[in-house]
């Protein structure tokens, strides 16, 4: 990059102002987003920010909390970038496992500690960072912008699909870009081309209408905790096999792209295995790694409840129980059909079993061979040194698909924070090398747009 270059210039004001940087986020995670705490607040806050910044902004109210949409649009001709993020944070609990206090940003070892450092504050103020430093410097921005934060993405994302379907004209654009999530274990960068959906739910049962004596009553009352754990282990069994009627039925096969992609992701499962003190991976053993993150649907027990928990023994036969579980979901799978047959399973299994919905989220996919990939790739070399790894699919959920499936512009997730994160868990961290890089990135990622010849709409942009 030569020192007269556009982009090099912007990547000088960033260095320049590190300090100011840092100390704008540590105010911003500050102000609590969590448990319907300060929610509309940040939104506010996000929302004059934006507009002291010279973004066109609008705080608009829903059914849920509001959602931030700022925009700069003057740059005819040129890409037009969606960028999305959410202002909302998970709970903070169990508190006493932080050793600094989750709302008072601290540093150590390099690290900024806070809820909502990594999951998703720091990430898109990085994104917002990049737009004011193109502003900053050159008064303008090499492509359009569109910037959509919503409030609610910790708890599925219940109101954007509404959102967007209401407003897909002003939302109109070439593609979308979320900084959310890890990068990979091995600290290199990476470019995520989708993401898990979701189905959530609840299986309650409930047999006597009190808790009665095992010895008194066992073998003639029934006990609805093992009438889950039969009914479980009819959705999946010990091979690690989802066993519901019709559960794979929409499920594509990876493209050659796709798996020449896995292949070159690194992989060292023995430190992973490790970590985690894991005596074996889950069933079925021989399956490979990343086709199971990013090709396989999973089903998981989150939580199962039911009887005596406390010291010792005690001979009771519990009168309910519960279990709550949810489903990843790959693309092409619907998470409407795939609850109509857990619901036509647990009839047929277990049919005094109540099955409640908790929720769910549609998959997302953009073709790893989009136009928009070599752009994306030539940003995190200009503003990290190194290639990213390409992953065809993300590892976890985000509502990507009001972009792929409402939009129907390809959508891309670009990781800022280090692996270590620790998101949604205690101590959560981002650290001070991946916010500078991730503000570089996303100032590099709006140049290379802003250098593409694209198609003329109406012609396929995927």
């Amino acid at each position: 990059m030569l020192p007269s270059d556009p982009l090099h210039a912007v990547f000088e004001h960033i260095e320049r102002n590190r300090t100011g940087f840092l100390e704008r986020l540590m105010g911003y995670l500050r102000s609590i987003s969590a448990e319907n705490i300060g929610i509309g607040e940040v939104g506010a806050l996000l929302a004059d920010m934006l507009t002291d910044m010279g973004l066109e902004t609008t705080l608009v109210p829903t059914a849920g909390h509001p959602i931030v949409v700022a925009r700069w649009q003057k740059a005819p001709g040129k890409a037009t970038v969606l960028l999305y993020g959410h202002y909302d944070v998970q709970p903070a609990d169990p508190i006493d496992k932080w050793l600094s206090p989750p709302f008072e940003p601290t540093l150590r070892d390099g690290r900024l500690f806070a809820r909502g450092a990594g999951d998703n504050k720091g990430q898109h103020f990085a994104q917002i960072m990049a737009i004011e430093s193109h502003l900053k410097t050159h008064g303008a921005l090499p492509c359009n912008v569109i910037l959509l934060l919503e409030g609610e993405e910790e708890i599925g994302s219940p109101h954007i699909a509404d959102f967007v379907h209401a407003n897909k004209d002003t939302l109109k654009a070439d593609l979308a870009v979320t900084a959310d999530g890890p990068r990979h274990a091995s600290g290199v960068p990476v470019i995520k081309f989708g993401s898990r959906g979701e189905v959530s739910f609840e299986l309650r049962c409930r047999h006597a209408n009190r808790d009665v004596h095992s010895g008194n009553f066992g073998g003639v009352v029934p006990n609805p905790i093992w009438t889950l754990v039969h009914l479980l282990g009819t959705m999946k069994n010990a091979d690690g096999v989802i066993t519901i009627d019709g559960f794979h039925d929409d499920i594509e096969s990876p493209s050659p792209e796709e798996l020449a992609a896995v292949e070159r992701l690194p992989l060292d499962i023995e430190t992973l295995m490790q970590s985690l003190d894991l005596a074996r991976l889950d069933a079925p053993e021989e399956r490979p790694f990343y086709e199971r993150l990013c090709f396989r649907p999973t089903l998981t027990i989150n939580g199962f409840h039911g009887g005596y928990g406390g010291p010792g023994g005690k001979t009771v036969l519990p009168s309910q129980a519960f279990v709550k579980c949810d489903i990843g979901l790959v693309e092409t799978q619907d998470p409407k059909d795939i609850f109509r047959k857990i619901a036509a399973h647990v009839e047929k299994h277990a049919s005094d079993v109540e099955l409640v919905a908790l929720g769910g989220m549609y998959p997302s996919k953009t073709p790893i061979d989009s136009v928009f990939t070599a752009p994306l790739r030539r940003a995190f070399l200009a503003a990290q040194g190194e290639q990213p790894l390409l992953v065809p699919a993300g590892f976890g959920s985000l509502p990507g698909y009001v972009f792929t499936k409402i939009l129907g512009i390809p959508a891309f997730v670009t990781p800022y924070a280090n692996h270590d994160e620790a998101n949604h868990a205690p101590n959560e961290n981002l650290t001070l090398n991946c916010f500078y890089s991730g503000i570089r990135t996303g100032a590099a990622l709006l140049y290379e747009l802003g250098l593409l010849q694209l198609p003329e709409r109406g012609e396929a942009r995927a």
